[in-house]
């Protein structure tokens, strides 16, 4: 409860609109991921619904007193080298028939890159996990959440439904953005 009330304080303060409901469950993809405030902003987004998410977040920043501070708000430590194992506990996590909410920043970086990583849509897959897309965008002052849908079959139309969302977002540093694509969607 104090978690809510000081995120709807500090969005309140900041000047900016919330939108959507949080989902009681599901993969969550943050974007556009352009800054270290976009940590940060997903949890505002969260707790001023009520929610405390887990969020995945490279282990190297497990390190030391931010270790303690990144699990104490839900940080999960990824080794994006050898994920299997985070991935198969929060899949057994997930199946426990409690709220379960995975924030993911798909971009993989704050810089700009290539491709988006595919791993939400194969959790929401591994799950049966609804996707839901969350946005911070400063430009129109709005924070919140878009459109739910489950992973289908087809990753082209699944990712049709992410470009058009996050079309107009922004970002804190739009020039770090990366266009929503796969490589799978290249491959294919």
């Amino acid at each position: 409860m104090m978690r809510q009330r000081l995120a709807r304080r500090i969005v309140r303060v900041m000047g900016y609109q919330m939108v959507g409901e949080v989902p009681q469950s599901g993969i969550l993809v943050g974007a556009p991921h352009t800054s270290n405030w976009d940590f940060i902003t997903m949890l505002l987004v969260m707790w001023h619904g009520g929610a405390h998410p887990r969020v995945l977040v490279k282990k190297q920043l497990f390190k030391g007193p931010l270790g303690w501070v990144l699990r104490a708000f839900g940080g999960v430590p990824l080794d994006r080298d050898n994920a299997g194992t985070v991935v198969r506990d929060l899949v057994a996590e997930a199946g426990t028939g409690e709220p379960f909410r995975l924030i993911l920043a798909a971009e993989g970086t704050r810089g700009k890159g290539e491709f988006w990583k595919s791993g939400f849509l194969r959790l929401s897959k591994e799950t049966n996990l609804p996707i839901t897309l969350a946005f911070f965008d400063p430009p129109s002052k709005t924070l919140g959440f878009g459109p739910t849908f489950h992973a289908s079959a087809d990753v082209g139309a699944d990712m049709d439904i992410v470009r058009a969302f996050y079309a107009d977002k922004h970002g804190i540093k739009p020039k770090n953005a990366t266009e929503p694509k796969l490589r799978e969607e290249k491959a294919g």
